[in-house]
């Protein structure tokens, strides 16, 4: 799903605006199995909590599928489906979360309450796991549970089944346009500057952030006047030591890295089971944008300054997160 190759921010390509589907919110027309689904519904509770408490599961989960069947849910206009999202990709993606990686979430009351921010994280371990993650961590630690929409590289749009999964949980393309449309609508947005220079790199180079590009998320920032997030995540280099590179294949397939690692692609499917490192995620002081005059947005210098403010803080974070976990698994 984010690749789902999530959000890389490229920022050597042309840009290039994402229409994404318009707001839709279907007709509910009469269905056979919609009006079974509504009679199992409107059954009465079984006596007891325990009994009742399933049953409101049930009843919820049959509601969630009689909206589905009728067409009685909304998108909004990259393609996000809220009530999806939460009800199914946040469950599939939690028990990763919470009993695989063992996420632990540090200074999530940086994160403002509502409005805009820009959330910029480091990027790594071969597959996007880690945007995925950082959305679970937005949404399952903050006080509001907001919602963080994710920049993704173009690959992610043109990869069957996971194109349709990333519009649902919310990702769209990593482009300046649709990042300040978004943050001037009050939503959090995620982007990983790195992009597929930080999650190809080798194991040896892991912690090390690579470059960060021209400066668009902070001129993205600047325009919206939304302030700027730093994120260090720690435990997803380990996860697919990416010990070369076979560029030829990648070639091939067109992709820009074909990993090699210990397991993969030797142990077939197997290779492919992430390690279970134990994770770390924190969120650091905002930088603020909103002092900036308009015409801000469009100095070099001060985009340089900002993007290596955030690019130190991010990579200081990461050095003091590594120097105080004890092991790589525990």
């Amino acid at each position: 799903m984010a690749d789902a190759k999530v959000i890389p921010f490229d920022e050597d390509r042309p840009r290039r605006r994402v229409t994404g589907s318009r707001r839709v919110r279907a007709v509910p027309a009469p269905d056979p199995v919609a009006e079974a689904v509504e009679e199992a519904v409107a059954e009465p509770a079984a006596a007891g909590s325990g009994g009742a408490a399933w049953d409101r599961r049930i009843a919820g989960g049959l509601a969630f599928l009689r909206r589905r069947v009728t067409g009685d849910y909304e998108v909004d206009e990259f393609g996000y489906d809220k009530e999806l999202t939460d009800q199914v990709l946040m469950s599939l993606m939690r028990p990763l979360f919470d009993k695989y990686f063992r996420v632990e979430v540090k200074g999530i009351e940086n994160i403002p309450a509502e409005g805009g921010a820009l959330i910029v994280a480091n990027h790594s371990g071969t597959l996007p796991l880690d945007g995925l993650m950082m959305q679970v961590a937005v949404h399952d630690h903050h006080p509001a549970q907001r919602h963080l929409r994710l920049l993704a590289a173009d690959l992610v749009f043109m990869l069957p089944v996971v194109n349709e999964l990333a519009r649902k949980a919310g990702h769209t393309l990593a482009c300046s346009e649709d990042a300040q449309r978004l943050l001037e609508a009050g939503e959090l947005v995620g982007v990983m500057p790195e992009g597929f220079k930080g999650i190809g790199k080798p194991f040896g180079d892991r912690y090390k952030l690579q470059r960060f590009g021209r400066g668009g998320f902070v001129s993205t920032a600047l325009r919206a006047g939304t302030p700027i997030v730093p994120c260090s995540i720690v435990g997803a280099e380990e996860i697919y030591p990416m010990v070369g590179n076979a560029k030829t294949v990648a070639r091939l397939l067109g992709i820009p890295y074909f990993p090699i690692t210990p397991t993969f692609p030797w142990l077939g499917p197997l290779g492919a089971v992430p390690l279970p490192t134990k994770w770390t995620i924190q969120f650091g002081e905002p930088i603020a944008t909103d002092g900036y005059p308009p015409e801000a947005a469009e100095d070099p210098m001060l985009m340089f300054n900002l993007t290596d403010e955030v690019r130190e803080q991010i990579q200081h974070t990461l050095y003091k997160l590594l120097v105080q976990r004890r092991s790589v698994f525990f």
